[in-house]
């Protein structure tokens, strides 16, 4: 049995906490928020320093403003205390990979909540991708009023930026974006274009100023054509036999992606494992988002 610290009590780590507290592999759960009125968790414990933790967690759960995830996770890695820290791992290229070699250095897991890699949908989906021509993706939702200390890009677009980069399996070639300030101080809408060496085209649309609320995928491959909906966890395959065009909606067996995904840490934990891959791949969508968001500076 595991003791867990959550760090950051807002909605995402909310979320965490309820997940956490109906795994049977966890046996105490530590709470810490700089806002007394988070803490409000009745029988667990609860400090406004993830400091205090230290000596009591045996993993922790950083869902805190991205601008303090790099100070925070460096402090448990530090002290070799496995660490789950959301998207985006860190506010910039080079704390990500300041992170990824304190986790080397003191062999200590380093995991980053990229959610859409655990969406049933996906993981089902991409056992019929192979070689993708071309990606589109839609990231829409209404002004979430929270995550404003960063653009669109970081906020939505990176779920997206991690996923292409896992499906095209190759280096980029050529970056084209856009932005616009509407609400914020940084960028609320964004598209971006991204050319990869293979000759796959990956087109991105993000929009935290939508009156609805949608997360789709379409891949386009040699005679077929994946659509999936994220939201829903639904797939539907659509591929040229004999002349003719054949649907196919795929059965999923939908589950909860927060859950699968902080179980597999959990797991992770339980197997002493150290493995850096998660941060690897968070960091190579950081690097992506950092290039659409200077591009779409510049312009």
């Amino acid at each position: 049995m595991l003791k867990a610290g959550i760090i950051g009590l807002g909605k995402l780590g909310s979320i965490h906490l309820r997940i956490y507290k109906e795994s049977r592999k966890i046996e105490k759960i530590y709470l810490v928020d700089t806002d007394k009125k988070a803490l409000k968790e009745p029988g667990l414990p609860a400090y406004s320093d993830y400091r205090s933790l230290k000596d009591k967690v045996d993993l922790v759960s950083i869902a805190t403003p991205t601008s303090t995830h790099f100070e925070i996770a460096r402090f448990f890695l530090e002290n070799k205390v496995p660490v789950l820290v959301e998207k985006p791992i860190t506010k910039n290229t080079q704390e990500a990979k300041k992170l990824i070699r304190i986790a080397q250095k003191n062999k200590t897991l380093i995991f980053v909540g990229h959610v859409e890699r655990f969406n049933s949908a996906y993981l089902k989906a991409k056992e019929t991708i192979k070689n993708p021509l071309f990606i589109e993706c839609h990231r829409l939702s209404p002004y979430p009023h929270r995550s404003l200390d960063i653009s669109v890009v970081l906020d939505l677009m990176i779920h997206d930026l991690d996923i292409i980069l896992d499906l095209a399996s190759d280096k980029i070639k050529k970056i084209e974006a856009k932005g616009v300030k509407v609400l914020s101080s940084t960028a609320d809408i964004a598209n971006s274009r991204i050319s990869f060496k293979n000759g796959c085209v990956a087109n991105i649309t993000s929009s935290r100023i939508s009156l609805k609320k949608e997360r789709k995928i379409r891949i386009f491959m040699p005679n077929k054509y994946v659509s999936i909906d994220y939201a829903n966890q639904s797939v539907d395959v659509y591929q040229k036999q004999k002349n003719k065009i054949s649907q196919q909606n795929l059965k999923i067996d939908k589950e909860e992606p927060l859950k699968k995904e902080i179980n597999h840490f959990i797991e992770l934990v339980n197997k002493k494992s150290f493995d850096i891959s998660s941060a690897q791949g968070a960091k190579n969508a950081l690097l992506a988002a950092a290039e659409i968001e200077k591009i779409i500076k510049k312009s």
